[in-house]
């Protein structure tokens, strides 16, 4: 059977008190509504509809290709805003999911149950439900004595007895999918707010004495909404919480979980060892045998088995196996190291490629530069790569030695085996297994003290 999904997203998200619009709020370094649409698709939903309003322009630009859209340009609730997707999925055969673009903690495994039980039960809707101990706020679910769904009752039209109830309603609806189309025509807005409500399916479907089920869901995180700065704090406590976990159980040492902020789509390998107060972000990969240090940054980077990593921020690059970074180093885009590499403290290395073996040991900067194997850059050297209007390449061929304090003017290349003198500033070509020196002479005014 087909699987179809309409998410939510056309809200401006008010009480969030931002120009972002609310489902492009990150969580875990990601837009909430791309966390709802990974999910839905993890769960086999082969086409998601995603409704969109305000800051559709934008909501678009961050799904990409991962849905198609419709566009809701007056907001009218919730069934008009499924409505919008009619004419996409009205004829299909099939089970469409409806949910909440602000619920980025909904797992696959929760759409996958929620599918399963709507479709085992033959129904023509199904609600997802959970039990909770303080309902206050949320509509509640009636059930009839055969279990079913009756009803959904919200907190303002609850009698003292339904208010009691304690099984509530999260918003996430698995329907029929024709049979939803055919109901979102009954719906009318004769409420105060003028407004077309997708709980009036559910009322509809009831009153046609169509089959009505709910599905209790365990994970009470998963169906949070998010409306508003505090709970979307909350949002990113539980999914840190959940991505930190998961880690853990595969091998990975966090040594202080309440401070590492892993990002959804991180892989890191076993016995790993990530240290307080890292980050780790984008499409990161960790290898085996890691040591991430204190307070690391590394975002959309490869750090290969056996690596240590202190203190240093890192982003877009790659660290070969058995190499060493840190502390306070910086590896900018296009950084790309190979074993056994090391760079020291307050080394920042952008768009170069340093091969096995090279040592950058401290303080000096390194751009537009390929270093050969086993090459030693001495303290405080500089690729002079900018002429303030174009960058030019640094060459350095294997086992050359760069003297500290020297300034390599690119472009110019430095062959295998050669030395480059201590305070040099080198501008021309430098042959294999060569000297080359380019200090100024040296003058001593001896007495000159007394002089002053």
């Amino acid at each position: 059977m087909q699987k179809f999904a309409v998410i939510l997203a056309a809200g401006k998200g008010t009480r969030m008190k931002s120009k972002l619009y609310k489902v492009l709020h990150p969580v875990a370094g990601q837009a909430m509504v791309q966390h709802v649409i990974d999910s839905v698709k993890r769960a086999g939903v082969e086409t998601v509809v995603t409704v969109v309003g305000h800051g559709a322009e934008k909501v678009q630009e961050t799904i990409g290709h991962a849905s198609q859209f419709v566009h809701q340009e007056e907001q009218l609730g919730t069934a008009h805003a499924v409505k919008t997707a009619k004419d996409i999925l009205e004829a299909k055969k099939g089970t469409t999911i409806v949910v909440c673009g602000d619920t980025p903690l909904i797992s696959h495994e929760t759409i996958e149950s929620l599918l399963a039980f709507h479709e085992s039960e033959q129904s023509v809707a199904t609600v997802l439900s959970a039990q909770v101990d303080n309902p206050f706020g949320y509509g509640r679910i009636m059930r009839d004595a055969s279990g079913l769904v009756s009803g959904i009752v919200e907190q303002k039209d609850a009698s003292e007895e339904q208010a009691k109830i304690n099984e509530i309603s999260s918003g996430i609806f698995a329907f029929d999918n024709e049979k939803l189309f055919e109901t979102l025509e009954k719906v009318k807005n004769d409420n105060v707010q003028g407004e077309y409500y997708l709980p009036d399916v559910i009322r509809i479907l009831n009153e046609e004495n169509e089959k009505v089920s709910a599905f209790i869901t365990e994970d009470v995180d998963g169906i949070m909404g998010v409306n508003d700065r505090v709970q979307l704090a909350q949002a990113e406590q539980k999914m840190k919480e959940r991505i930190n976990l998961q880690h853990m159980i595969n091998g990975v040492t966090i040594i202080d979980p309440a401070t590492t902020y892993i990002g959804k789509d991180v892989v890191i390998g076993e016995d790993t060892v990530v240290e307080p107060g890292t980050r780790l972000s984008g499409k990161t990969i960790i290898g085996k045998n890691v040591i991430i240090g204190m307070n690391s940054d590394i975002k959309n980077s490869t750090i290969e088995d056996d690596a240590t990593i202190k203190q240093s921020v890192i982003t877009d690059s790659i660290v070969g196996q058995s190499s060493t970074v840190g502390p306070f180093a910086q590896l900018r885009p296009g950084t790309e190291l190979g074993s056994e590499t090391k760079i020291g403290n307050f080394v920042e290395v952008k768009k170069s490629v340093l091969k096995d073996g090279a040592k950058v040991s401290h303080l000096s900067y390194i751009g537009d530069a390929e270093v050969g194997a086993r090459t030693n850059i001495g303290c405080g050297s500089i690729t002079v790569n900018y002429d303030g209007i174009n960058k030019f390449r640094t060459i350095i061929g294997d086992d050359a030695f760069i003297g500290c304090n020297s300034n390599l003017v690119a472009p110019v290349e430095v062959g295998n085996g050669a030395f480059i003198a201590a305070g040099s500033t080198i501008t021309d070509n430098v042959p294999d297994e060569s000297l080359a020196l380019g200090r100024a002479r040296q003058t001593t005014k001896q007495g000159y003290y007394k002089t002053k």
